[in-house]
This record gives structure tokens, C-alpha cells and sequence, in this order.
């Protein structure tokens, strides 16, 4: 099965490539399906509701099925910011440093034990047809009090996943892979084509 990528951000589009290549998703970029690179606007309240306009866009605008993750960190101590303006935190043009760093500023006074939170990835299949898929995932970890790993994107070198003492950026990919939010929605994106027997 051939899906459409419905983002741009390469590091995604590896992770999921990665991890749907054993259960029959190859996922295309939009430039390898012919389509101009799209940044589609997120207007959602809700990482499902994001997931579902981009997945929805890229499919109409190309008449085949595209997928689409909308992921963030949610931290507790911050009432589940960044959530989803996880990628803009410190503004629309924000870099990863610069959003780790608005992160650490707002986590300051927050003792270790209170520094809790969950990366969350809501992955969405849209189909010509108008059906779609919906599947959820969660990660929970600590947030750490400076970056540590080179690897990863995003919030990576700070989160440190439960039962583990490596940030997701110290880890190798395959590591990574194994236990991410993103790897838990497509493990349960699986089992949904399962059930629909897609």
C-alpha cells in the first residue's frame, strides 16, 4: 500500500518509513508523488483533529491515500503546553534549540519529581473515499534539566522515556523506534488495518 506523506518534516517521514516498511506502507514523499511541497496550516485544538486536516488535504489534493502524524510533548507541570504548538513553542519560525530552550526556561523552577510529561503522536490515514484511520500514541518519560544525545529531533534531547536512564536523542534509531509515541500509533494503526482488514 502507497501512502503520501502529508508533512514535510524529513525526520518524520524516516521514522515512519522506518517503522511501517515490515507491515506493507510504503510511504512517498509529496515530491516523489508529483504534488508541490505543502505545508498545510493546522487549525485544529486537538493533535487528532491536526492529523485529520493534513492526512485530508494531502489526499484530496493528489486522489490517493495519504498519511499524516501530529505529534507534540505535553508536560504536566505546564498543563500539557507545549502540546500541540510543540513545533512553534517559541514562535512560528522557532528552531529545535530555541524551543528546548523556552522549554527549560519554563520548567525552571520545577523540581524533578514534577517534571513529568508525554510525547503524543495521533497518526491519520485518509483515503479517496473519505474513510479515516485513527490511531494514538503515548510515550510518557522526565524532562531533564539540559540536553543530552545528539541524535532525534525536537524535544529529543530532554525526554527521557520511562524504564530507560537515555534521552529518545541519546538512543539509536532502532531504539528510538522500539518505544516512541510515534512506533505505538503505528503499532495500533496496524492493528486497525488489521480489524478493517484494509
Amino acid at each position: 500500500m502507497r501512502m503520501i506523506a502529508a508533512t514535510q518534516n524529513i525526520h518524520k517521514i524516516r521514522e515512519m518509513e522506518a517503522i511501517t516498511a515490515d507491515f506493507g506502507i510504503k510511504i512517498v514523499t509529496q515530491a516523489e508523488a508529483g504534488l508541490p511541497p505543502t505545508d498545510v496550516e493546522e487549525t485544529g485544538t486537538t493533535f487528532e483533529e491536526n492529523s485529520a486536516i493534513k492526512a485530508r488535504t494531502i489526499c484530496n489534493m493528489s486522489g490517493l491515500p495519504a498519511i499524516a502524524d501530529d505529534s507534540g510533548l505535553s508536560v504536566d507541570a505546564l498543563d500539557g503546553a507545549p502540546g500541540i504548538f510543540s513545533a512553534r513553542y517559541a514562535g512560528p519560525e522557532a528552531d529545535d534549540q530555541a524551543n528546548n530552550a523556552k522549554l527549560l526556561a519554563a520548567l525552571a523552577d520545577v523540581p524533578k519529581a514534577g517534571r513529568t510529561g508525554r510525547y503524543v503522536s495521533v497518526i491519520t490515514l485518509a483515503y479517496p473515499d473519505g474513510r479515516l484511520l485513527t490511531a494514538r500514541g503515548e510515550c510518557t518519560g522526565t524532562l531533564l534539566t539540559a540536553p543530552r544525545g545528539t541524535g532525534g529531533f525536537g524535544y529529543d534531547p530532554l525526554f527521557v522515556p520511562d524504564g530507560t536512564t537515555l534521552t529518545f536523542a541519546e538512543m539509536s534509531a532502532e531504539q528510538k523506534n522500539r518505544i516512541s509515541h510515534r512506533a505505538r500509533a503505528l503499532a495500533r494503526l496496524r492493528e486497525i488495518l488489521e480489524e478493517n482488514e484494509v
